[in-house]
């Protein structure tokens, strides 16, 4: 029987930083479902939010509960900001190198819905790359790639393990802890700006065992992505763009954006892309991200791999403009956990990242707080798991076997009309309609021949739609058109 101190499901910022802070005497295993590059922490452009100082943190806290449509817990905001501070610190001592200016200071940038510069950036706009990279050469623990979950080992309201294919074959490892850093959703939409592995397995796992999902009709989707590639996942052009200055403009270069909020580009990132979606809609034209008003010099240096990108494309920027769209960005709903990441009513399983769900990002992320929520309840999440005695119950065997056939000949077929469906009904504009059309695919799907991992992803998008359903006004992410709504 393989037996661990401590698994970790997920090796994205969550997941390594919590490696990173448990000591080596422990035994634990980093699973990570490809290569570990393919995670959304390793495509975040913009940066990491910090509280710049004590008297910066009211304001932190203030912006992140507007943001959220004041849906957040703002007991978890104020943790997230104040301990901003000290992971920051405690980050940058281990070695991680961030943009500074030629005397050593840290260079901040502003996002939208920030009433202050406090957005941290390492490459420039290669952020999440840099941490990414930092991290792992810093994960003093045993990483297994190409190892996929598909289980959870619980019996009696604790949490024993996992279930998995390492390499293909089949693994059943047990463990004191289980902490599940796995990330979002963003598979089950047809646009979205997430790594390939995000695709919500183990949330469906939570579903079918009666583990709480909490605020999943809050999904958020990114203003500004170029969707014209024939890839998976869109490319995302970072907030700090419009941060800095540039702007959105219809095709005769107005920037409408004005019509919908005072703020214009810089508004939350759901009017921003309800707008633009609601403008594509009405004028059927299209929409474009205008860089014009920068210096090429300027550009190439704050915008390194966004002008790499686009180059293999076709695009010479900051002369060329180019065609955006919204697409799914964020799951600000998760895995329902209190502030140490302990997943409710369930003893040896912890939740943190983006398939937490804290309560820090309420029914609208603000800019660049998923780095550091990642960071911080990491952090919350060993202190407490190390604070606990060992676990020294019996170990049950977990050893019946279902039938769990991964996938199933018609599944990607499914798999891409799913996809579809979840961006027509269930994305950014929604009906109560089109959410039962959903719901009924979803459900006729279900009962039809199809693998364990899909029938994972329909608990998971069944759980979104239903919690559609029941929210009937509108807020933050969640915007429900009817005669009673204006945009």
């Amino acid at each position: 029987m393989k037996k661990y101190d401590v698994i970790i499901v997920g090796a994205g910022i969550a997941g390594l930083y919590a490696a990173m802070n448990i000591p080596t005497t422990k035994k634990v295993l980093v699973m990570c479902k490809d290569i570990p590059w393919e995670c959304n922490t390793f495509y975040a452009q913009g940066g990491m939010v910090t509280a710049l100082d004590k008297d910066d943190i009211a304001l932190h806290v203030k912006d992140t509960l507007e943001a959220g449509a004041y849906h957040n817990l703002k007991r978890a905001v104020q943790i997230l900001s104040e301990d901003s501070m000290e992971t920051t610190a405690d980050i940058i001592a281990r070695g991680m190198e961030f943009d500074h200016d030629s005397s050593g200071k840290l260079l901040y940038t502003k996002e939208a819905a920030h009433s202050a510069a406090r957005i941290i950036h390492a490459g420039g706009d290669a952020t999440g790359r840099y941490m990414h990279h930092f991290l792992m050469s810093q994960n003093p623990h045993h990483l297994e790639q190409n190892a996929l979950v598909h289980d959870l080992l619980i019996e009696n309201g604790r949490c024993f393990g996992v279930k998995a294919t390492i390499n293909y074959k089949p693994v059943t490892l047990y463990a004191d802890t289980v902490i599940i850093a796995s990330g979002g959703v963003g598979s089950l939409y047809e646009y979205n700006t997430n790594s390939r592995t995000v695709s919500a397995d183990i949330h469906g796992i939570c579903v079918e065992k009666g583990i709480a999902l909490k605020d999943m009709e809050f999904m958020q989707f990114h203003p500004t992505v170029f969707v014209k590639t024939p890839f998976a996942r869109k490319l995302l052009l970072t907030e700090a763009l419009r941060g800095e200055g540039a702007f959105v403009v219809g095709e005769s270069g107005n920037r409408f954006l004005f019509e919908y909020d005072e703020r214009g580009e810089l508004a939350s990132r759901d009017i921003v892309s309800r707008s633009i979606f609601d403008y594509k809609r009405k004028t059927k034209e299209e929409v474009y991200l205008d860089f014009s008003m920068f210096k090429p010099k300027w550009f190439k240096e704050r915008f390194p791999n966004i002008t790499r990108t686009f180059e293999a494309v076709g695009y010479d920027f900051p002369k060329d403009r180019v065609p955006i769209s919204p697409a799914f960005h964020y799951a600000n709903g998760g895995i329902a956990c209190n502030s140490h990441g302990v997943v409710h009513g369930m003893d040896g399983l912890y939740v943190i990242g983006e398939a937490a769900r804290t309560g820090v990002h309420g029914a609208n992320r603000l800019a660049s707080n998923s780095l550091l929520e990642g960071i911080v309840f990491a952090k919350r999440a060993t202190n407490h798991i190390l604070a606990l005695n060992t676990y020294d119950g019996v170990m049950p065997k977990f050893d019946k076997e279902y039938d769990n056939t991964l996938h199933k000949e018609n599944d990607k077929e499914y798999k891409h009309q799913l996809r579809k469906i979840m961006w027509d009904e269930v994305g950014i504009i929604r009906t109560t309609q089109g959410l039962h059309k959903a719901r009924n695919f979803i459900y006729d799907l279900k009962n039809r021949e199809i693998g364990r991992l899909l029938q994972l992803r329909l608990n998971t998008a069944a759980n979104i739609v239903d919690a559609a359903l029941s929210r009937k006004e509108s807020l933050g992410a969640h915007y429900m058109e009817g005669e009673d709504h204006d945009i």
